[in-house]
């Protein structure tokens, strides 16, 4: 049997030479064996070569010449010609021999090839595996017949044909086992995700598309989650010698932070303002004698400059080009440390490098020197930082350096890769700040080149250098990667040695082979010479198109306009190109074959993220010597990869896009686990990665055109390719990995024609289009700021400034997802009966449209005509503007939340639309009259005559006449038990707690519960210990009563700052204990605190500005409003429910309708993006529950076990005033953020748990209904399938 070390030993050796040639090495039989057979076969080859070569024995690096006797030497075998290849055949009988070495030498011409400078080298296998390998499973012939089959474009096969491929299958197998793979290596490298075999009957596979049941992938695998570590070291965590240091200099004027962990070693450096000096302090956790040795740096952040000798500080010395200063011990009663007290007083100085000697070693910085960068401060003392989202400093740097850069790319790259070192303790944003400089380079909104020449060598090894520092961020910054990605996409790889000098040699040997070393060819030749840029791929593929066009100018001119360049780009150019190209016609072939080339050589250092150009760097490790020679074997890829971009490059133009976007995912998901490893490697892996990407998406959009939408399957396997490839793109990629997996359960449960699937495959698509609408705006927040910023700065176009992180988003493969799912929508709302509408409120109204962007902003407008606003943001805790009628959006907000109740309170039509284009000329009507009228589910629509509409006689309907309360008093108790609720000390939220206590059948739990009364705020507000924050908030109220809706906010803050009497505390204690509840207190005054804040916020709710306004609309005495606190313990709920027991979309007094969430309710009543799952139950039948919507909220709350203080005004549940929602209730403990993953819920998949869930929650709803003998808004919760009802109140 082979051993494994014989395993990895290739038999077939593939090398790429130069001018065209490649060497092709079989090796058989083994040394044990003494049957040796090495077969060397050049093709391409115009010209004799002789092969150099020797044989090494196993621990001896001196060649040998095989012999009965072997001595040192070598030999020369002329190769001989053999049809169309040139062969050299040597045969080894020695079992001695290791290995063979050899070089080529050209027989005309004196010139050697070597590899890397060095030999070639094959080594000898010593077991024959052709006799030992074992038989290989039907089901892996299978699949790599399948395989073949698909690489043929997938075409209608024949039985014949069927096992034809069969056979070839074999004996591929077969081969590849002889030549060292072992069959554990095939089988991996041919399994498919899934376990279920190829399909036998390939014409069942419609659409190129295969069956869906192979397409689930382990994507839990790909998660990425953003670290919640700081991004910036100017915003270190508090650690004991940051502290110490801190307190030795103290806080203020601080300009930064840094802290560095070697081995038990701390390192923190902090730089200060300290009497305008700018001080560098080192300090350090060890103990004894240590030095700092030091530099500083003037222009340059990798500077090192000795510093002058009239800043340096005490027990300092100068040393050659460098300062060595002893630490100071410091000590004071909380701990003690070493520092070097650095003053660069006034100069400008960009930072400083440094070293520690310390126990006789050096202590570097993961073997590199520490550098210190110092941020200036502005004019007005304050550090310029990202206070306005941007790093100003470094933005006003590239500002003053654009001048410098813009002489050529080598200048630009280097100063890119120098400022980004300087930016690296800012983060996230010092990254974008260069992407967005990169990008409006990449645009040509800068100048490449001014009157500088510079060579492509140094183009190429100045991209080199910046890509391999982008490499080294993406592997040790996991945060920053998605903005990494970005910037290496509008850079080319470029390289050392001669990869950008064959720019420069290879156009001279095309000029010279094709006769043409005059006019255009010498204009792009001289520009080449003394600039290269990405131009000059442009150029080189508008040559290529020009001549496999028959020499057509037009496609020449065609390929340059439409990448961008015209003829005054080109005549702008330092070395101009004014002539157009001319060639020999008898040279067609020959310049399609060298242009080809030369295009490769071009994308080697300007198309980093180009596909084919990607794919044959990683197929082959570019290793050369004086001539250039290419390595087609790969470490670290794996055989399935290298197969899938084989296929890849042999179909990247197919009509057929299925089977390509396959390989393109598989090629992804084998990449993805050593994108993250780090080798030396990384930046090539990481640019193929982003061809992929790339591919994926272009050859999605023109594949667009011919989809079948009305064939689901079809449309669902594309879904799921391009959602899984967002996964793989994605830093944060959570939501996408639970909206994954969730689609693969809808897609595999598909069935023609089933409302319910149609329902289920909507809520995750809706998901999904909130996840990519909140990337795209957390694109524009954090990137735009920059874009603006620089983009003044350096003169560039208002419209592309304005366009530049939309255009971002549009170029990613969100944008075709999105196009996708849009387009596959209306198919879903069509099956699933659900129209272009969801009717919330369902109101008849004419009015005047107003589009708004987000409803929030405008609830506080006053409308003085019927106006029907059309908003694409609303979160549901809006107030409806005074003299609305109705608010039509694309937004879905839940049919219980507070924007919604209050529409239909106050008879205003609301409505979500799911039909963009109805809206969009909705909004192209701004101003025009229309009348909304009811049809079943859906609206109809009608323009009107505005002189229809009588102005003078409008009364918005949102005006309520004759809604009052009584102001309640303070009873003398500052706490009450459940027992003693009354309508006088409490708000109709106790009470109804109270009365169900006593009147539910004991499966409804109710959480026990005591309260603060009413009057007990203005109580302690008057204490004297309060007196100040009382004239604050007394003051603000005046201003806020005079229209200044802004203090409100004082108001709250005000609240927060009251200092709680001691005899609340004390009856707070009494009475929780005595009901059995936890208090707070018990462990710790921390958490008394937490309870202490958590009252107040809901007393500071009173003046919540949606609160106000809702009181100032319905003329209501906001003085008079009181607020109670009721307070319960958390239920740590499963899932949180809404019943409305009369319902709300028809007004049916028939049928209950309910929404349910996961986790507490507040993702439910409050302003929490998607929707909640809702259903329908009759009364006369609880036992069958219709889900009328399915859940697309992506988050959850849940708690620890805790406290929760709810609001409870006497301004809630008044008749013709709905006042609940407006007021806050309060978790004592932050509730956590959960990402909801549903693919394994037991309320979606388990259809037996879900009626049953479902049909207890409606009949608790039927029972407290009855109890109050009328409607009810009902709130509870869930936990491990028991029922708790936490409030109930009239539905109104």
């Amino acid at each position: 049997m082979a051993t494994s070390k014989d395993k990895q030993v290739p038999r077939i050796h593939h090398f790429e030479l130069v001018e065209g040639m490649k060497l092709q090495i079989d090796v058989s039989g083994s040394s044990n064996g003494r049957d040796v057979r090495v077969e060397f076969q050049l093709k391409n080859c115009t010209r004799i070569w002789i092969l150099h070569w020797g044989i090494l024995y196993r621990g001896n690096v001196n060649w040998f010449v095989p012999a009965e006797h072997p001595k040192q030497g070598s030999l020369q075998t002329p190769f001989t010609k053999r049809g169309e290849t040139y062969v050299v055949i040597v045969e080894l009988r020695d079992p001695k021999i290791h290995a063979i070495e050899f070089v080529l030498k050209d027989g005309s011409h004196d010139r050697w090839l070597k590899l890397n400078q060095g030999n070639f080298r094959i080594e000898i296998p010593e077991t024959d595996t052709k006799t030992c390998h074992p038989p290989i499973p039907k089901d892996l012939i299978d699949r790599k017949a399948y395989l073949i089959w698909e690489s043929k474009g997938k075409p209608q096969s024949s039985p014949q044909q069927q096992q034809q491929d069969y056979n070839d299958a074999l004996r591929e197998l077969q081969s590849q086992l002889s030549n060292g793979i072992s069959l554990k290596e095939l089988q991996s490298s041919h399994i498919t995700t899934s376990t279920t075999s190829v399909p036998n009957n390939r014409e069942k596979l419609q659409y190129g598309v295969p069956s869906f049941h192979c397409r689930r992938h382990d994507v839990q695998k790909w998660l990425q989650k953003r670290s919640k570590a700081q991004s910036k070291c100017t915003t270190l965590p508090s650690s004991t010698l940051v502290d110490l240091v801190e307190n030795f200099v103290g806080g203020d004027n601080v300009i930064s932070r840094q802290s560095y962990l070697i081995g038990n070693h701390e390192i923190v450096v902090l730089t200060k303002l300290i009497s305008s000096n700018y001080h560098i302090l080192v300090a350090v956790n060890m103990k004894g004698a240590t030095v700092l040795h030091w530099g500083v740096s003037e222009l340059l952040s990798g500077e090192w400059l000795a510093p002058p000798s009239d800043m340096l500080p005490e027990n300092s010395k100068m040393v050659a080009g460098a300062c060595q200063t002893y630490f100071t011990d410091v000590s004071n009663g909380k701990g003690s440390f070493q520092v070097v007290d650095i003053n660069l007083q006034k100069r400008s100085f960009m930072g400083i490098q440094f070293l520690i000697w310390w126990g006789g070693s050096w202590i570097k910085n993961n073997g590199a020197n520490f550098i210190v960068v110092l941020n200036t401060m502005n004019p007005n003392g304050k550090v310029n930082g990202d206070e306005t989202g941007i790093v100003k400093w470094l933005l006003d740097e590239i500002f003053r350096r654009e001048k410098d850069a813009e002489r050529s790319l080598m200048h630009r790259f280097n100063i890119a890769t120098e400022l980004t070192e300087r930016c690296k303790g800012e983060g996230e944003l010092g990254l974008i700040g260069i992407m967005v400089w990169l990008r409006f380079m990449a645009c040509r909104h800068l100048t490449w080149n001014k009157n500088y020449n510079v060579k492509p060598r140094e183009i190429s090894e100045a991209q080199d250098k910046f890509t391999n520092l982008l490499q080294k961020i993406f592997l040790s910054q996991p945060n920053d990667r998605e903005i990494v990605r970005l910037m290496m996409t509008f850079v080319g790889r470029g390289g050392q040695g001669d990869v950008g000098q064959r720019i420069r040699d290879e156009i001279l040997v095309l000029q010279r082979n094709h006769d043409c070393k005059t006019g255009m060819m010498e204009e792009w030749h001289q520009k080449l010479h003394n600039n290269t840029s990405p131009d000059d791929v442009i150029i080189c593929e508008a040559l290529l198109n020009y001549v496999k066009c028959g020499f057509k100018i037009d496609a020449y001119w065609h390929t340059l306009n439409t990448n961008g360049l015209t003829k005054q780009k080109l005549a702008s150019y330092d070395r101009p190109i004014v002539s157009e190209p001319h060639f020999r016609t008898d040279a067609k072939e020959g310049l399609t074959c060298d242009l080809a080339m030369y295009l490769k050589t071009l994308k080697a250092v300007h198309s980093g993220a180009d596909l084919e150009s990607a794919i044959e760097t990683c197929l082959s490790s570019s290793l050369r010597g004086h001539n250039s020679v290419t390595l087609d074997y790969v470490s670290g890829l794996s055989l399935k990869l290298q197969e899938c971009l084989k296929f890849i490059k042999a179909h990247t133009h197919d009509e057929n896009i299925g089977p390509l976007m396959e390989k393109l995912l598989e090629s992804r998901i084998e990449l993805h686990p050593i994108l993250f490893t780090a080798h030396g490697r990384a930046k090539d892996l990481l640019f193929l990665d982003l061809a992929l990407a790339s591919a994926i998406r272009t050859t999605m959009e023109r594949g667009l055109k011919d989809l079948n939408f009305a064939h689901p399957p079809e449309i669902m396997f594309f879904i799921t390719l391009v959602l899984e490839n967002l996964c793989l793109s994605m830093v944060n990629n959570e939501d996408l990995i639970y909206c994954t997996k969730d689609w693969y359960r809808v897609c595999e449960s598909y069935k023609t024609s089933d409302g319910q699937w149609a329902l289920q495959a909507k809520a995750i698509l809706d998901r999904l289009q909130l996840v990519l609408a909140e990337r795209s705006q957390d694109y524009q927040k954090r990137i735009q700021p920059s874009v603006q910023y620089l983009g003044n700065l350096l003169g560039v176009e208002k419209h592309a400034i304005d366009c530049f992180t939309e255009e971002l988003v549009r170029g990613g493969l969100a944008a075709v997802l999105s196009k996708l799912i849009n387009r596959f929508e209306p198919i879903l709302r069509k099956v699933a009966n659900l129209g272009c509408w969801q009717v919330i409120s369902p109101v008849e109204v004419c009015g005047f449209i107003a589009s708004v962007n987000e409803l929030i902003t405008f609830q506080n407008k006053v409308y003085r005509k019927p106006t029907v606003i059309i908003a694409s943001r609303v979160t549901g805790e809006e107030e409806i503007p005074y003299g609305v009628v109705a608010v039509l959006t694309s937004d879905m907000p839940d049919v219980l939340s507070h924007v919604s109740i209050r529409a239909r309170n106050d008879k205003v039509c609301f409505a979500t639309c799911f039909d963009q284009n109805i809206l969009r000329n909705l909004k192209l009507r701004e101003g025009k009259a229309i009348s909304i009228q009811l049809e079943s589910t859906n609206l109809i629509i009608s323009d009107i005559s505005s002189s229809g509409l009588s102005l003078n006689s409008f009364i918005p309907s949102s005006i309520n006449r004759g809604v009052t309360f009584k102001r309640k008093t303070f009873r003398g108790k500052y706490v009450v038990s459940v027992e003693d609720f009354t309508a006088e000390m409490v708000g109709a939220k106790s009470c109804n707690i109270k009365f169900l206590r006593g009147s539910v059948p004991s499966w409804i739990k109710i959480p026990m519960s005591v309260a603060i009364p009413f009057g007990a705020f203005e109580t302690v507000k008057s204490e004297a210990a309060n007196k100040d924050i009382a004239n604050k908030i007394s003051h603000s109220y005046k201003l806020v009563q005079s229209g200044d809706l802004s203090r409100l906010q004082a108001i709250k803050e005000a609240v927060l700052q009251m200092s709680a009497p001691s005899s609340l505390t004390y009856e707070l204690k009494s009475k929780m204990r005595s009901s059995g509840m936890p208090w707070p207190g018990d462990e710790g005054e921390q958490r008394w605190n937490l309870a202490w804040r958590a009252i107040k916020k809901v007393w500071a709710s009173k003046w919540n500005e949606r609160a106000y306004i809702s009181c100032r609309k319905a003329n209501i005495n906001h003085n008079d409003l009181c607020m109670a606190v009721l307070i319960q313990e958390i239920i740590c709920a499963d899932y949180a429910f809404v019943i409305h027991t009369k319902n709300p979309l028809s007004g049916d007094v028939s049928e209950i309708y309910t929404e349910i969430v996961k986790g507490l309710g507040e993702t439910l009543v409050g302003a929490y993006p998607g929707r909640a799952m809702s259903f329908i139950t009759k009364k006369n039948n609880l036992k069958s529950p219709i889900v009328t919507g399915y859940p697309s909220k992506p988050i959850g709350l849940y708690s620890k076990p805790s406290i929760i203080f709810r609001s409870d005004s006497n301004g809630e549940d008044l008749e013709n005033y709905a006042g609940a929602g407006l007021y806050d209730s309060v978790v004592m403990d932050e509730e956590e953020r959960i990402v909801l993953d549903y693919s394994g819920d037991r309320m979606i998949v388990d259809k037996a748990f879900q009626i049953s869930l479902l049909s207890r929650i409606a009949e608790a709803g039927k029972i407290i209904e009855s109890l109050y003998g009328s409607p009810q808004d009902i709130e509870g919760v869930v936990k491990d399938g028991v029922i708790y009802v936490v409030q109930a109140r009239p539905q109104i």
